[in-house]
């Protein structure tokens, strides 16, 4: 008897995927580029500095023939003052591009690839994808539907091939999936606690929003995202300005956020909408009528949060839910979380920035048209 072959794990010290002497750079200038905010001089700087500690290049490729490169494959140009000076370099929408791919990459990386589509619900029916099931013809259904094949077949086995005739009893239809868009409104926080306390808490916010919007307009490109960023108020930002984000010396004027995100959704024609948002700090601010901000830092002040709470159970009416993706951990914040999702009827994570992508979009694949308990 012949012996069989053996089984099991063989181990072998880590190769890493050849890289060019490029890609090696590049893939830490996009760490880079994003953690200035877009500013190239600052990421080189940063990068020389690497380079010097951690040898980076060598005397064939230096860093001033990566930023030649760069130039070359056109992901950074000259920029000029309107008076014609030189305004420095910047990058260029394609680097723009690279940034959101990596992002979608290191934080969807895990996630099977599939062709662009939309996302699908439970509801079978007179939908607009198939789902090879069939069943018998029901009063309302579109002649769409008829599976023209399978009805013939069935009133040949109903009334026999000599005398060929077909009714309504034998009409056979092709069972659909309804596919939904869905309205997602992002809200980032950039108050200035997100840099506080020597935590950059900005730039893996940066990334989960870049990774979310490059996700939709790839994956999901019938879907609509808006994004929106709040300080002491709320204004809304182009995808292409993601990686410019800056935290500003801002209170969190969650209010200002909540209203701005409702009144784009109002405008949606899609039944399917939500907001999510990304925050790490309590509601410090509100804007008055009359123009003026009431501010308080201290604690959780009653004031602002009713109007919080308002806000929540106003979104809720609009049957718009609303997931809070809290990056704290201390106790009476995740109590005001807990009240605010409960006013919603929403969802909250708690959370550290590790893993929100996944929880991000583990969400957006589910919450579909359905109420969010």
């Amino acid at each position: 008897m012949k012996n069989e072959s053996k089984k099991g794990f063989y181990f072998k010290t880590y190769e890493a995927p050849f890289q060019t002497p490029f890609e090696k750079l590049f893939d830490i200038f996009k760490e880079l580029i994003t953690y200035t905010s877009g500013d190239f001089e600052e990421a080189i700087s940063w990068l020389r500095q690497l380079d010097v500690e951690y040898k980076l290049t060598t005397e064939d490729y230096t860093i001033d023939d990566f930023i030649e490169d760069l130039k070359a494959r056109g992901y950074i140009r000259e920029e000029f003052e309107d008076d014609g000076t030189s305004g420095g370099i910047g990058i260029t929408a394609k680097t723009e591009r690279a940034i959101r791919q990596s992002a979608l990459e290191q934080i969807f990386g895990n996630l099977n690839k599939s062709g662009n589509g939309n996302h699908k619900i439970k509801h079978a029916g007179r939908g607009d994808e198939h789902t090879g099931e069939y069943r018998e013809f029901q009063f309302g259904d579109s002649l769409e539907q008829i599976s023209l094949t399978e009805s013939l077949k069935n009133a040949q086995i109903n009334n026999g091939v000599d005398e060929f005739s077909i009714t309504e009893n034998d009409l056979i239809v092709e069972e659909a999936q309804y596919k939904s868009q869905m309205s997602t409104v992002l809200m980032i926080d950039i108050s200035h606690s997100m840099i506080l306390y020597g935590e950059d808490r900005i730039t893996p916010a940066k990334k989960v929003a870049m990774a979310l919007a490059e996700l939709i307009t790839t994956r999901y490109p019938k879907d609509i995202l808006d994004i929106l960023v709040f300080g002491n108020d709320a204004w809304t930002i182009k995808i292409q300005d993601l990686p410019y984000l800056k935290v500003g010396p801002y209170h969190t004027n969650t209010v200002a956020g909540l209203q701005l995100a409702m009144d784009i959704l109002r405008r949606k024609r899609n039944t399917n909408k939500q907001i999510f948002m990304i925050t790490d700090g309590k509601p410090s601010c509100v804007r008055e009528k009359d123009g003026r901000y009431y501010m308080n830092s201290n604690g959780l002040d009653e004031y602002i949060v009713d109007k919080c709470y308002n806000q929540a159970q106003q979104a809720r009416k609009l049957h718009i839910p609303i997931t809070t993706f809290m990056i704290a951990n201390d106790p009476y914040l995740q109590q005001f979380v807990d009240n605010f999702t409960e006013a919603n009827q929403g969802k909250a994570f708690y959370t550290g920035l590790k893993g929100l992508g996944e929880m991000i979009f583990s969400d957006y694949e589910t919450n579909r048209k359905k109420r969010i308990k």
